[in-house]
């Protein structure tokens, strides 16, 4: 069983190569961290902030035009295991005929084309990994009013 999750803050941070961004349950309160590099932080808050429109498209808009081009719709993601310290996602996509099919990615990817879409994409997260996340997730409570 998958919860919905909603992207709760980025923590950018010059200082260091791992960027934070936080996922917080929509219907509950349970959130978690996730580390993720530099670039992925800083065109999630990008999308997040702002209407940007890079130059030339990013890795998620190469994703999202491939899914397009091919008659398929990226549906929503989902962070479906956590191993060593390490989250796996994927992204589900509905082609043309129907069928579901599971893309892999890495989780800063798939929130990254996530929030390509306006309104973004849903983020759901497998109920073991937000069990395994929360429990090992220290420190305070994290602010429910969105950080970007």
């Amino acid at each position: 069983m998958s919860v919905e999750m909603q992207l709760a803050r980025i923590i950018i941070s010059e200082l260091t190569d791992n960027q934070v961004i936080y996922l917080k349950e929509v219907d509950g309160d349970r959130q978690f961290p996730i580390m993720i590099g530099i670039f992925e932080a800083t065109n999630i808050q990008r999308r997040v902030k702002q209407e940007y429109i890079p130059p030339r498209p990013l890795t998620h808009d190469l994703v999202v035009a491939v899914a397009e081009s091919l008659n398929a719709v990226i549906e929503s993601i989902v962070i479906s295991d956590l191993n060593e310290h390490t989250y796996y996602a994927h992204l589900n996509l509905r082609t043309s005929s129907g069928e579901v099919v599971e893309v892999d990615a890495r989780p800063s990817d798939a929130i990254a084309v996530a929030v390509t879409y306006d309104p973004p994409l849903p983020i759901y997260v497998s109920e073991e990994v937000l069990e395994s996340a929360t429990g090992a997730a220290s420190g305070g409570d994290v602010d429910e009013t969105p950080d970007f």
